[in-house]
């Protein structure tokens, strides 16, 4: 099983990797595999990550990347997972989660 990348976080990552390309290809290349094999992770385990209630009430966990300051915020019930939002950690996330 596969997970599934909303819009959302398709322009999310999409937009990261812009932003880090600039300084370097390589490390864009490198987040973006990054994501690929974070969402693997979640298609096989869709509980790995953490519930936040102190974020959002809604039913999403957070899986952070291990190599870059970013996390995904997905739905796990969905057959397969939804990857909702790829969001860098010093954003306001609970402010961008109400705006959904």
């Amino acid at each position: 099983m596969k997970t599934v990348l909303a819009p959302a976080a398709g322009d999310d990552l999409r937009a990261a990797w812009r932003w880090i390309r600039r300084d370097s290809r390589l490390a864009a290349t490198a987040l973006r595999a990054s994501v690929t094999e974070a969402a693997d992770r979640i298609a096989a385990h869709r509980d790995i990550g953490m519930s936040r209630p102190d974020l959002t009430s809604e039913p999403v966990r957070f899986l952070f990347l291990s190599r870059f300051p970013y996390v995904l915020v997905y739905d796990p019930e969905p057959t397969p997972p939804v990857i909702l939002r790829i969001l860098h950690a010093s954003r306001d996330i609970e402010g961008v989660l109400q705006r959904r």
